[in-house]
């Protein structure tokens, strides 16, 4: 017991093959970045890239669902941010794997002549509005920074032909994103909508953008069962993550 104790320290987050230390972030590890990571299907892709990593969570995630030939890069905006996800990853067992770089994905996204098969992001959603407790948070939280048709342009640019483009947005969110990404060009592939239990409205929604276009797959998940616990759908998602699962 003392050393699982020792295991769960109190600057972030312990998962059962890494740590994310997330106190340098303005975004901690929350449900958002876990169901993204989970549920991005990874099925024969090479070259992945997070956009605004964060403490780069989701980033290592896929790292542990991806064989040992796909390379991960991560791009953060915040310094502070990026390089506690480069020390997240530096410590973890993927650490050959996974590139992160700070930098504005709209400054980098030109510079780079490579495409991925997979780009996930879990992205600023609110309009700016009241002022949050530092400017990193507000770069976290607010679409300022990076409104979201410039993130499908630049996701659109990155892509390859074959690839999926996966984030995680509120519901409420969802409808506007998906018809913005529609007007590019991008064909909505994958949809699974998120409750907390069985008789709330979904309050999250998974998507799955693709430059070739398909028939979309929609389904719901809820999180929580009416005991409280997790469901077993959500266990089936993310135990191979969490530590007590």
């Amino acid at each position: 017991m003392s050393q699982l104790k020792a295991q769960l320290r109190r600057d972030g987050f312990t998962f059962k093959q890494f740590f994310v230390a997330h106190d340098r972030c303005a975004m901690k590890v929350g449900t958002d970045g876990i169901l993204l990571g989970a549920w991005a299907p990874v099925a024969g892709v090479k070259r992945i890239l997070d956009i605004g990593t964060g403490s780069g969570l989701v980033a290592l995630m896929l790292a542990q669902r991806t064989e040992e030939h796909v390379t991960i890069d991560a791009v953060e905006l915040d310094a502070q941010a990026a390089g506690q996800a480069g020390e997240n990853a530096a410590e973890s067992p993927w650490a050959d794997r996974i590139s992160v770089q700070c930098a504005d994905v709209l400054a980098w996204a030109p510079e780079q002549t490579a495409r991925y098969d997979l780009i996930v992001s879990n992205p600023p959603y609110y309009e700016p509005g009241v002022e949050c407790g530092s400017p990193e948070r507000e770069q976290a939280r607010y679409t300022g920074s990076l409104d979201h048709k410039a993130l499908l342009v630049n996701a659109a640019e990155l892509i390859s032909e074959e690839g999926f483009f996966c984030v995680v947005l509120p519901e409420s969110t969802g409808n506007t994103f998906i018809a913005t990404a529609q007007e590019i060009g991008w064909t909505l592939r994958l949809r699974t909508d998120i409750s907390d239990t069985e008789g709330r409205l979904p309050h999250r929604v998974l998507l799955a953008l693709s430059p070739k276009e398909g028939e979309c797959f929609n389904d719901r998940m809820v999180i929580r069962g009416p005991d409280q616990r997790y469901s077993e759908d959500y266990t089936a998602l993310t135990q191979a993550f969490y530590l007590f699962m």
